[in-house]
C-alpha cells in the first residue's frame, strides 16, 4: 500500500495535529440534546454538519493534508473511553471553580476491558472522505493516553496497569487495523501521555506498548506527543530530554512534537537525534490567544529547519485546536499556511 511522503506533497507540507475547533451552535445543540429536547437523528445532523464545516476551514486555509477535527469526541479523549465496556463512573471530585483536569470524572474496571463496537473511528474517516479529494490523517489516543482516567481494578489483579495497557494496546491495534481496511493510509496516535503522566512507564516501556498498538498496521504511522491542552494547561513537565534517544525506538515513521509554546525550545534534540525521520514541528501555538503573523511561523520555521532537513520537515500546530474559538483557529490555520508559503520560496 501507498503511503503518502513529504515529496508526494510538495515541500514543507502543512497540516493540523488532529482536532478542530467546533462551531459554537455545536455546543449549544449538545446542551439542548442533554436538556431532552432534541433527539439522536438532531444531534448527528448537527455533527455531520459541523465536520463539513470544519474540512471546509482547511480547505479554505490551504493545509495540505485534513483530519475530520474530531468534531464527534468531546475534547479528543472522552468519547472513545465511553465507548469501552467494563467501567464504571466515578464522578468528579471538584466540579466547583475552573473546570481543569481535575473536573473530568474517572473509571474503575470492574472486568478486564472491551470495545465491543469499536472507538467509531472507521465511521469517522468514511464519512470525512466523501467530503474531500484532499490528503486525510486519522488520530486516534494510545493505550497509556486512553488508561489516564481509569483506574484497573476488576479483572485487574493487585491494581497492576500493564495487563490494562496491553488490553488497550490491542483494541487500539485492532481500529487502526480497520482503519487501513477501510482506506486510510497516515494514521496518527496521540500519547502526550509519553511525556510523564501516570500511569507513568519508562521509555523502553512505553516503546514496547506502542510498538505493540501499530503492530502490522499496514500505514503511514505518526507518533504525537504534546503535554496537554486542557483550556491552554499543560498536564506534565514540559520536556522531550527525558524521552530522548530512547522514544526514537518507535516504530513510527513522523513524530509530532510541541515547539511553538515552548518558544522552539529543544529543537537541538532532533539535530542530535532525529536521523533520518521525519518531524511534524508545532510552530503555532495553539494555547495562546495571540494570532501568529505569517512572518512569525515563518521564523519559528527557519529555526526548526537548522535541525532538519526540509523533505523531512512536515508543518503543524502544538497541538489540537478543540480548546479554542473557530475564529482563532481558523486565523491560526491561515497564518500556518502562509508562513510556510514564505519559507518554501526560500529553500527552493
Amino acid at each position: 500500500m501507498p503511503h503518502m511522503n513529504g515529496t508526494e506533497l510538495g515541500l514543507l507540507p502543512t497540516m493540523g495535529v488532529g482536532s478542530y475547533a467546533s462551531p459554537s451552535w455545536l455546543l449549544a445543540a449538545r446542551r439542548v440534546l442533554r436538556a431532552g429536547d432534541a433527539g439522536p437523528a438532531d444531534m448527528e445532523e448537527a455533527v455531520q454538519d459541523a465536520i463539513k464545516i470544519a474540512v471546509w476551514d482547511q480547505e479554505e486555509a490551504g493545509l495540505d493534508i485534513l483530519t475530520d477535527g474530531e468534531i464527534r469526541r468531546q475534547r479528543f479523549l472522552w468519547n472513545v473511553v465511553e465507548k469501552l465496556a467494563g467501567l464504571k463512573l466515578i464522578p468528579a471530585q471538584r466540579k466547583l471553580g475552573v473546570t481543569s483536569y481535575d473536573s473530568a470524572p474517572r473509571f474503575e474496571t470492574v472486568e478486564r476491558v472491551s470495545a465491543p463496537s469499536g472507538f467509531g473511528l472507521v465511521e469517522e474517516y468514511t464519512y470525512v472522505r466523501t467530503l474531500t479529494e484532499k490528503p486525510l490523517k486519522v488520530c486516534c489516543p494510545g493505550p497509556l493516553t486512553i488508561c489516564l482516567p481509569i483506574t484497573p481494578k476488576g479483572g485487574y489483579s493487585g491494581g497492576d496497569y500493564m495487563p490494562l495497557l496491553y488490553d488497550l494496546a490491542e483494541l487500539v491495534n485492532r481500529e487502526l487495523k480497520q482503519l487501513v481496511a477501510a482506506g486510510a493510509t497516515f494514521i496518527q496516535v496521540d500519547e502526550p501521555s509519553a511525556a510523564g503522566r501516570t500511569p507513568y512507564l519508562p521509555v523502553e516501556d512505553a516503546v514496547k506498548l506502542f510498538n505493540k498498538t501499530v503492530e502490522g498496521v499496514n500505514a503511514k504511522i505518526a507518533l504525537h506527543i504534546c503535554f496537554g491542552n486542557n483550556q491552554g494547561r499543560p498536564a506534565m513537565k514540559r520536556t522531550y530530554k527525558p524521552l530522548f534517544p530512547g522514544i526514537l525506538e518507535a516504530k513510527a515513521d513522523q513524530f509530532a512534537l510541541e515547539y511553538a509554546n515552548r518558544e522552539m525550545a529543544e529543537l537541538e534534540l532532533w539535530s542530535r537525534y532525529g536521523g533520518d525521520r521525519e518531524l511534524a514541528a508545532g510552530v503555532v501555538d495553539v494555547k495562546s490567544m495571540y494570532l501568529e503573523t505569517p512572518e512569525d511561523v515563518a521564523e519559528r520555521i527557519r529555526a526548526v529547519l537548522q535541525h532538519v532537513a526540509p523533505e523531512k520537515l512536515y508543518l503543524t500546530c502544538d497541538c489540537g485546536f478543540s480548546a479554542s474559538s473557530r475564529g482563532l483557529a481558523r486565523a491560526k490555520l491561515h497564518a500556518l499556511v502562509e508562513g510556510a508559503r514564505i519559507v518554501r520560496g526560500e529553500v527552493r
